[in-house]
């Protein structure tokens, strides 16, 4: 438990005071304020007095005086940006043409799906753009299959080939060691 204390004294220690009610007590002093009264900043005659009365250049407000305007201005300034060099239309071509969501939407046709109306809104944008660029490159539709097909032609041909110089490669590296 915790000590009590009380106010009994012994004989050899000082004596303390009687107590005095709240009332009775006498204050030793006016306490002191310090600073601006509240919402003194606001105060527009206050603000007349101090500035009549001390003759005062600066206004005690701190902050800029100048005037904001709350509206936009009509036309906002966009910042450019550094444009990308041009591209030929042939690297634009193989671009669209190495697009993977055109690759998928072309699987998805030819596997009979339907496609929802902004892939298939898409894929006609991209359809008529390799179009238009193939008109422009001179290219067509027959000369492109005829080049597809001969270089399928040469290029199992040719697998064959560097499949077979490369086991013969392989078997005079085997016999070296």
């Amino acid at each position: 438990m915790s000590r009590k204390k009380t106010r009994k004294i012994n004989e050899n220690a000082p004596k303390r005071p009687p107590r005095t009610k709240k009332e009775d007590r006498v204050v030793t002093g006016k306490k002191r304020k310090s600073g601006n009264k509240a919402g003194s900043r606001h105060n527009e005659q206050q603000i007349q007095q101090q500035q009549s009365g001390a003759a005062q250049a600066k206004d005690p407000r701190h902050g800029s005086k100048k005037p904001v305007a709350l509206s936009l201005p009509a036309t906002i300034a966009v910042e450019k940006k550094p444009k990308a060099p041009k591209m030929s239309d042939e690297q634009k071509l193989l671009k669209l043409e190495e697009d993977p969501r055109l690759n998928k939407l072309l699987d998805m046709i030819e596997e009979g799906r339907d496609l929802n109306a902004d892939d298939q809104a898409w894929l006609e944008k991209q359809l008529t753009e390799i179009e238009r660029l193939m008109e422009r490159l001179g290219i067509s539709e027959e000369d492109d299959l005829e080049h597809v097909m001969q270089t399928a032609a040469r290029s199992d041909d040719d697998l064959l080939d560097k499949f077979e110089s490369g086991a013969d490669l392989l078997k005079d590296y085997q016999e070296k060691n």
